[in-house]
């Protein structure tokens, strides 16, 4: 039964294939979710009911890293993980625990790529765990490719990415559109919310479709839970919008997932059992 496997160790590189396509998870790190602070409406009752989702310390590890997708020799790389950032938990923050990242490049190079290879830079939204490698230059490359409605709102960015990171950013950015093509394969897919252009990427190859879902889901158990809202979205009613629709667009036949935050089961999909849709991570 899904129960008995606690959903919560940081995971490890992994890939799969997708048609002609290579398809990696790149690790960066972990930042622990505190559950009732990130889900702000929910109950002791209900992570009691739903403690496999949580670790040692009662919080939910979120990984952090990017996905690298491979076509021959050309690479391009979806977000770009925290960068050499290590922070404990501070007890005041109602959400979010330590954080740990720096990992990502080591990551790349175990999977045969070096920097200077990646294409392009897709970021799914500018927040600080899915900028940082790109603000310090690490792709010097790359285009970093923005949803323009993300970009075009960047005044509004979270408090801790700064002008500076933006500034940086900047150098390289180049904005896409909904259902723009970016790679062979990989399209834009608006999924707004979370911030306001957050964009996810959906992979297509021969038969098969994998949706990279980027923060509009952070955990396995918005799959059934997709109307929680969440501390972080800047448009909770339109985020729960955006989940339900992802919920329903990933029990449809050959779609797989990939979901960064989701412990060490970032690729799956979602069935029904009993008329609750639930998370069945890939073998």
């Amino acid at each position: 039964m899904i129960a008995e496997h606690r959903w919560s160790a940081v995971a490890g590189a992994r890939s799969i294939e997708l048609g002609d396509l290579r398809i990696s998870y790149v690790p960066d790190g972990a930042v622990g979710l505190k559950p009732r602070g990130w889900f702000p409406e929910t109950s002791a009752d209900d992570w009691r009911d739903r403690a496999h989702h949580l670790d040692g310390a009662g919080q939910l590890v979120a990984s952090i890293g990017g996905l690298l997708v491979e076509r021959g020799p050309r690479a391009m790389l979806i977000d770009a993980g925290f960068g050499p950032v290590s922070r404990p938990d501070d007890p005041g923050n109602p959400a979010v625990g330590a954080t740990r990242g720096g990992d990502l490049l080591d990551n790349l190079a175990a999977l045969g790529r070096a920097p200077g290879e990646i294409e392009a830079v897709a970021i799914t939204h500018l927040h600080t765990d899915h900028i940082g490698w790109a603000h310090r230059g690490a792709f010097p490359a790359a285009r970093i490719l923005l949803a323009e409605p993300e970009w075009e709102s960047r005044e509004e960015h979270a408090p801790d990415v700064t002008d500076e990171m933006l500034t940086a950013l900047g150098a390289q950015v180049e904005t896409v559109h909904d259902g723009q093509e970016v790679f062979p394969g990989v399209r834009v897919r608006y999924t707004s919310g979370h911030t306001p252009g957050h964009a996810s990427y959906v992979i297509t190859s021969g038969d098969q479709r994998l949706i990279v879902i980027g923060d509009a889901l952070h955990s396995a158990v918005q799959i059934a839970e997709p109307t929680w809202p969440v501390w972080a979205d800047v448009d909770r009613a339109e985020a729960i919008r955006t989940r339900q629709d992802l919920v329903r667009e990933l029990q449809e036949p050959s779609t797989i997932g990939f979901a960064v935050h989701f412990a060490d089961v970032q690729f799956g999909r979602a069935i029904t059992d009993s008329g609750t849709p639930r998370w069945q991570p890939l073998p």
